[in-house]
This record gives structure tokens, sequence and C-alpha cells, in this order.
């Protein structure tokens, strides 16, 4: 446990809220990884670095898949600390934790005959979307027969994800005098109705097994230039998390269905839906039931992860990781004893093919 601690301490100390600091953690990794025995390859697209590391063989391959970007967060949050056996520090859950872990994995696996192949991924932009890291990996195909990404997930097994859909609409009223409301038509009031109409939508009132709705976040609004004007334009833009079985695009066709607006969609990641009959699943929840005594627990992420990118491709995705709490919060921190219960869940699985 010492191992996978002291690392992870060593990675919360850089501040890793901007490129450079990612791109540090990066090069950081990789000379760690180097100075265990382990091969590396280093890669960079559009100013951010990401590495390879694999052992192993066989004809299938099992990606670890980490991110040490984090988002912004205090000064001290960047110097660890421990109490009553939990590890406080920016990124300590999310996800520094996981991807220290997967390291200390590959460093115990890597003189082992393993029958499958591990390949770790490191990158350094999932927090501002992952597609020049993860999502240039999997075009390029950097991919496998089944991917793990060390999110923290209380050691149980995230199968599904919702999607995402970034959009933003562009809204149109009729200027007028600020003391003659009623001759104009405000573009704002307008936007404001519209929320509420979009909440009513079909797709809204839908469900699926890990899911109770899907969410609506109305993220951020831009209107008006002066007080004694009625705004004549209104540019909202909204976070919508939508459930596996639904579809960007009918989301997007029933919201343009309401309104004159202008619709723009600036992002479109589909859902995660592993079954829980998936091989790979099924040789891994018997070894998370073995470690945590406990029945494994199956569930649905309410946030988006890089298993998005290779689900496109239909390759099965889950989240699974070590216990943590309040990720890109004051008070982030991870479960110390989870670490190495992760480490050695990530080790049996790998000597289990």
């Amino acid at each position: 446990m010492e191992d996978v601690k002291t690392l992870l301490r060593e990675m919360l100390l850089i501040d890793s809220s901007h490129i450079d600091g990612a791109n540090h953690t990066v090069d950081f990794c990789c000379q760690w990884l180097k100075e265990h025995g382990l091969q590396t390859l280093e890669l960079e697209n559009n100013g951010y670095k990401m590495l390879l590391c694999e052992i192993g063989s066989g004809e299938k391959t099992i990606v670890f898949n980490g991110h040490v970007d984090v988002v912004s967060g205090k000064k001290d949050q960047f110097i660890p600390r421990e109490k009553d056996g939990l590890l406080f520090g920016r990124g300590a859950a999310d996800m520094k934790a996981g991807v220290a872990a997967m390291m200390c994995a590959l460093a115990e696996l890597k003189d082992e005959p393993l029958g499958v192949k591990i390949q770790l991924q490191i990158v350094s932009d999932e927090e501002v979307g992952g597609y020049s890291c993860t999502g240039y990996l999997v075009e390029n195909g950097y991919t496998g027969d089944f991917v793990i990404c060390s999110e923290p997930t209380q050691l149980g097994i995230a199968l599904q994800a919702k999607g995402v859909l970034h959009l933003d609409i562009d809204i149109k009223g009729k200027p007028a005098h600020g003391s003659r409301p009623w001759e104009g038509e405000n573009a704002i009031i307008k936007a404001c109705r519209l929320h509420k109409q979009i909440l009513k939508l079909p797709f809204m009132s839908e469900s699926s097994e890990f899911y109770p709705y899907p969410s609506v976040n109305w993220a951020k609004i831009k209107g008006g230039d002066v007080y004694n004007k009625v705004p004549e334009s209104c540019t909202i833009s909204f976070d919508i998390r939508y459930l596996p079985g639904q579809d960007a695009d009918t989301i997007t066709s029933q919201i343009q269905s309401i309104t004159d607006g202008e619709i723009t969609v600036k992002v479109a990641g589909p859902p995660v839906e592993t079954k829980e009959t998936d091989e790979f699943v099924k040789k891994l929840s018997p070894i998370v039931e073995q470690h945590t005594k406990h029945p494994v627990e199956y569930f649905g992420q309410h946030g988006a992860a890089d298993t998005h990118f290779f689900a496109s491709k239909g390759i099965p995705a889950i989240e699974f990781g070590p216990s943590g709490a309040n990720w890109h919060g004051n008070e982030e921190y991870v479960v110390i004893s989870s670490l190495n219960t992760y480490k050695n869940m990530l080790v049996d699985y790998a000597r289990k093919w």
C-alpha cells in the first residue's frame, strides 16, 4: 500500500489544472515507469501529452485508461494531507489515485507471463473534453477488447454512463425602448420560457435501468446590452446528459420543434452501455467480491468519462476505481485503504487470463 500512496502523494504535488502541469505529470509518470523497468511510448497532439505502456501477450488487449489533468483548485489543495485514513488533495479521487494504482500494478506484473496484453494509457486532457488524447488514441487505433477507466467508483463497477450533449441556442426577439417593453419581444424572457418547455419534452420523461430521467443543466446565458432597451437577442447554453437508448439527434430535433432559435451542437458524446454479461465483466466481478467481501455493485455514472470514446467504436468499457469523494470540491479525498485493494484487484484480473 505504501508504494501506491507514496506515488500518489508525489503526483498530487503537481498542479495539473493547466496544460503545462498536466504535461509535466505525464512526463513524471513516464519517468517513473521507466525507472521501474517498463517501456513507454510518448505521444503529443494539439499540445497535450500522453503515454502508452504495454505488458503481457495474447490475442486480447485490456486497456487501463486514466487521466492526470485535474480541475482548478486552491493552492493548499496541491499539498497532500492525511487524516483519519483519508488522503486529501486535488485529483486524489479524480483520478490520480486510479492512475497511480494502475502504474504500480504494471510494475508488479511486468515480468510475469500474462495471457493477455495490458495497455496502460495515461492522458492529460479528460477534464477539457478528452478529444486531444483519448479521442486521438481511439481514432488512431490504440484500442483493445475491453477498457477499464479508473475513475473513482467506490470499488464498484459503472457499466453505464450518460451521453453528453452540449448545445447553444441563439434566440431572437424584437428591440424596443426599455420604458415600453410591450412594444418589443424580450429575448431573455423568451429563453426562460424555452427552458421550461424543454423540461416537458418527451425525452425528459424516459428512464432506463440505472437512471430515472435525463438531466438538463442551463449552464450559460448571454443577452442584452443596455438597461433601457428590450434585448433583441439571447444565447443560452445547455449541458444535457441523456440516457442509454436515447440519441443526441432525436433530442436536438425535439428541442428544434419548440423554438425558432438557431441550435448549434458543441459536443455530442454517446452513452456507455456495457453489459453485466460481458465476458470481461464476468471475470472481474468475482475478483471484486473476493477483495471487498461484498456483492459487486453495478451502477451507472451521471457524468461522462473517456470511456465514451471507446463505446462509440463498440468496445465495452467500464469505470472502475478506488473509493473517494468530493471530486471537484474543496475537500476531495481518496480512501487510503482502497488504493492497495484496487491495485491488487487489477493484478489479479490480469493474472486471470
